[in-house]
């Protein structure tokens, strides 16, 4: 096991990361009654699993500091649990895919600049030091793309468990006992998955050949201008626009890219700024008010989903694509929630 420290650069609370990730469906995150986040995963080398314990330090006056991580690395093939030794190769491969996890990897410290917005201004307020909290890797974003397609999340979320309990490395990590998602070296060889149909396991075989032929290498992918990133992304089987986005920004961890293929956020966006419907579905027009946030139009674009995400009744399905959310119960929701929301117009609702 190897400790390793992080520091950020900018705001970061990983207390607010854990908040959000027990409200994420597809991390399927049970937190234990500690300030303790603890994850298992598959590594960025795509044949071993990490296992993870991050804490937080607190500085003076209780702003949150130094985030400290204890590392260790697992065979990606299922086995009776063995001791896990340190390796010079954990901090190379841990330490840098940790850091992308949280958000870290970037440079925050002009985030708050954003604040001359006064929606940004107000989400930050609500959500202090919340950073996006990515996918262990673009691996497993394009993973849940395709186990996800036409189900709903929380359906998707037990096949997503189940596949990861009966192929996945179970990794004790401070007392909970954790299984990771198999690694592309152990999904490609798995002639069947449970809840999943025959199509769905294909796509998955050839997300994990892509995996380990590096086509889903997360530093490649951001280092490549996002229109080309995206475009490859689409080529690979079961990967449309909307998941290759997925896979760039909430995988691969890009923080500045305008997600023109999310409905959800295009929602929030036209709540925020009190658009009307047509504006709304109007991508020209939300893509300039995202370039206010450069260059943190991903982090910017995640708190408003995470802000809609959090005023939308639970009732309310977010596979209803084609459903309509009625004027006066947006309006009931701004005044409920605050100014964020504050659209007349009626949303259409989206994944």
């Amino acid at each position: 096991m190897l400790t390793v420290s992080l520091t950020p650069t900018g705001p970061f609370s990983l207390a607010s990361s854990v908040r959000f990730l027990m409200s994420f469906t597809p991390a399927s995150y049970h937190h234990a009654p500690d300030d303790i986040l603890r994850l298992a995963f598959p590594a960025d080398d795509a044949t071993s699993v990490l296992a993870a314990t991050v804490r937080q330090e607190m500085g003076a006056g209780g702003v949150p500091g130094r985030v400290q991580a204890e590392l260790s690395t697992h065979p990606g093939t299922p086995a009776p649990e063995k001791p896990a030794t340190a390796e010079p190769a954990i901090d190379k491969v841990g330490r840098p895919q940790l850091a992308r996890i949280l958000s870290l990897d970037v440079d925050g410290s002009g985030f708050p600049a954003l604040g001359t917005d006064p929606v940004m201004a107000g989400l930050m307020a609500r959500y202090p030091g919340l950073r996006p909290v990515c996918f262990h890797s673009p691996y497993e974003a394009a993973a849940w793309a395709v186990i996800g397609n036409r189900i709903r999340k929380t359906q998707a979320a037990a096949v997503k468990a189940r596949i990861a309990r009966a192929y996945g490395q179970r990794i004790h990590v401070s007392g909970q006992v954790l299984h990771a998602f198999p690694t592309p070296a152990v999904l490609r060889t798995l002639p069947q998955l449970p809840g999943l149909p025959n199509l769905k396991v294909q796509r998955l075989h050839a997300l994990a050949e892509a995996a380990l032929d590096g086509q889903l290498d997360a530093t490649r992918l951001r280092s490549l201008p996002a229109d080309y990133a995206l475009a490859e992304l689409r080529a690979l089987p079961g990967i449309g626009p909307f998941s290759a986005e997925l896979i760039l920004i909430r995988g691969a961890g890009h923080p500045d890219v305008f997600p023109r293929h999310e409905p959800r956020v295009h929602q929030a966006i036209a709540a925020a700024y009190g658009l009307s419907a047509a504006a709304a579905a109007d991508v020209t027009q939300l893509s300039r008010i995202a370039d206010r946030w450069k260059p943190y139009r991903s982090w910017a674009a995640f708190l408003l989903r995470v802000r809609l995400g959090e005023a939308l009744p639970r009732s309310v399905a977010p596979q209803q694509r084609s459903s309509r959310f009625p004027t006066a119960t947006v309006r009931n929701l701004s005044e409920r929630h605050g100014s964020n929301l504050r659209s007349t117009a009626q949303l259409r609702l989206g994944q």
